[in-house]
């Protein structure tokens, strides 16, 4: 029988924020040493900048990266990280139980995100850390000098004010693994005062609450309830994490999980609309899912007091990017509430991009990132899809096929974004445009496999990649395309 499709360009359910493809740096294993910075190697340049790191991010285009953790973030102290290298002290890193020679810091960080031309997205300490701590942060990257920490950027070769506009308080605060964890009144009432304290310092940062860390916790979501109605009117965004897996070996169940994905979007959202109601507020929050990913092979998490151990650098196959490509589709289909969004991690740690001292390796998780940031735009499409369902075990029947669809009308570019979750069958798909001409042709990227185990390697790195089929003619504004079992394909118009 077949699929069919049928996009309405007035069909349409908000704003693609392009924050949603951000992505995450964390002091973990090798994300940063022998990641995105390597003194002395041949790879590197004057700064220690990786060259080669460097540009396959610039190749994924990463709008916005959150740093310096994850978990670290609750025992780190940002000026040790800032001035003079020969003076940085070497501390302990009690989250990852590894060694931090603080080498890279806050100015590192803002010069490389300048590079990537993206916002950084900087965290503040709400574990071992101060309220006092946090505000003074902000002073140091974001006022004008003439003031003690401003001043202090200034003596370390920054006159000019950082001007970081995103800031995350804290970390995964309700975890009980976290350095300094707090219960959800507790967390308010110190978020509350960190979130005040910033914003005098500048007013226009745009702060992200703790929310659950993740949705097997006990308190989740009346943590998110709690926090939020402590802290309201002094946020902009409510943070989520989840990191995805098939340790059941059930690729059927682990590729329907846009299921999971979509319930915890509309849970948090629902837990938002309950707290502006219960506060009669007219201020807005929105979500940001500053960790997200797939992760369960490599749980590697003690770095046996050494730097930069191998922690957790995962290997990607084909099925993990179809769980990734769905999982960017639910992002836009969600785009309503869902404004800002980080792939956990960048370089190394459960990364699309792995390392080694003559070279990099991009995963299998590289190149859906990579045609989202490139085809998506504009305003997300409620498209509809008709297709035949197949039978998983977590979730009960499923479609065969999941979609979604942006429409840029600046630029006229309209794509779609089709994963096709049968492992074995071809599944013709027939598009219609209602409403619109789209044009005489599409071009058409895809990647696929027989395998959903295929990973790619530094010995076979081109094992898994999208293959551009070209263009497809387009005739009475309808489209006819067999889509390969495992699939993920994009047709671009315009």
């Amino acid at each position: 029988m077949g699929s069919k499709i049928v996009v309405e360009r007035e069909r349409r359910i908000g704003e693609i924020d392009p924050k949603v493809f951000g992505g995450f740096l964390e002091h973990m294993g090798r994300a940063v040493y022998q990641g995105i910075y390597e003194p002395g190697s041949p790879l590197a340049d004057e700064r220690g900048f990786r060259r080669d790191v460097l540009a396959a991010l610039q190749e994924l285009r990463p709008t916005l990266v959150r740093y310096p953790g994850g978990n670290f973030l609750s025992g780190y102290h940002w000026l040790d990280g800032v001035g003079p290298r020969e003076q940085r002290p070497r501390k302990r890193d009690l989250a990852w139980h590894s060694v931090e020679t603080n080498q890279f810091g806050t100015d590192e960080f803002v010069e490389y995100c300048r590079e990537l031309n993206a916002q950084p997205m900087l965290g503040v300490n709400m574990g071992t850390g101060t309220v006092e701590e946090a505000a003074a942060l902000v002073e140091y990257c974001n006022a004008p000098t003439g003031t003690y920490y401003a001043d202090l950027r200034a003596r370390y070769g920054h006159p000019q004010p950082h001007g970081v506009q995103y800031w995350c308080l804290g970390n995964e605060m309700d975890g009980y693994w976290q350095i300094g964890h707090l219960e959800a009144e507790e967390y308010a009432r110190k978020a509350c005062e960190a979130a005040k304290l910033m914003r005098y310092h500048d007013p226009g940062i745009r702060l992200t609450l703790c929310g659950s860390s993740g949705t097997g916790m006990p308190t989740y979501p009346e943590w998110d309830r709690i926090a939020l109605e402590g802290c309201w009117e002094q946020v902009d965004y409510l943070s989520l994490h989840y990191y995805a897996g098939n340790r059941d070996g059930d690729t059927g169940s682990y590729l329907a999980l846009a299921r999971q994905f979509e319930e915890h979007l509309d849970t948090l959202a629902a837990t938002l609309r309950y707290v502006r109601a219960k506060l009669r507020s007219r201020h807005d929050v929105f979500l940001s899912w500053d960790e997200w990913n797939v992760w369960y092979k490599d749980m590697t998490m003690d770095g046996g007091w050494t730097e930069a151990p191998h922690l957790i650098e995962e290997i990607y196959n084909l099925e993990d990017a179809l769980v990734v490509a769905q999982w960017l589709n639910v992002f836009l289909r969600r785009c309503h509430v869902l404004k800002v969004a980080c792939i956990a991690q960048l370089v190394n740690i459960i990364a699309p991009i792995l390392t080694r001292p003559d070279g990099l390796l991009r995963q299998t998780i590289f190149y859906p990132f990579q045609l989202f940031r490139q085809f998506a735009s504009g305003e997300s499409l409620d498209v509809l899809c008709q297709s035949p369902e197949y039978q998983s075990g977590a979730y009960g029947p499923v479609p065969l096929l999941d979609v979604a669809a942006s429409y840029d009308e600046g630029t006229g570019q309209s794509a779609l974004f089709i994963v096709n979750r049968s492992q074995k069958e071809a599944e013709p798909v027939e598009i219609a445009w209602q409403g619109w001409t789209p044009g005489q042709e599409a071009h058409v990227v895809q990647m696929c496999g027989v395998d959903p185990k295929a990973a790619n390697t530094f010995e076979q790195p081109h094992r898994i990649v999208p293959a551009d089929l070209g263009k497809v003619p387009i005739q009475d504004g309808r489209l006819s395309l067999q889509l390969p079992p495992l699939s993920f394909t994009v047709v671009a118009i315009g």
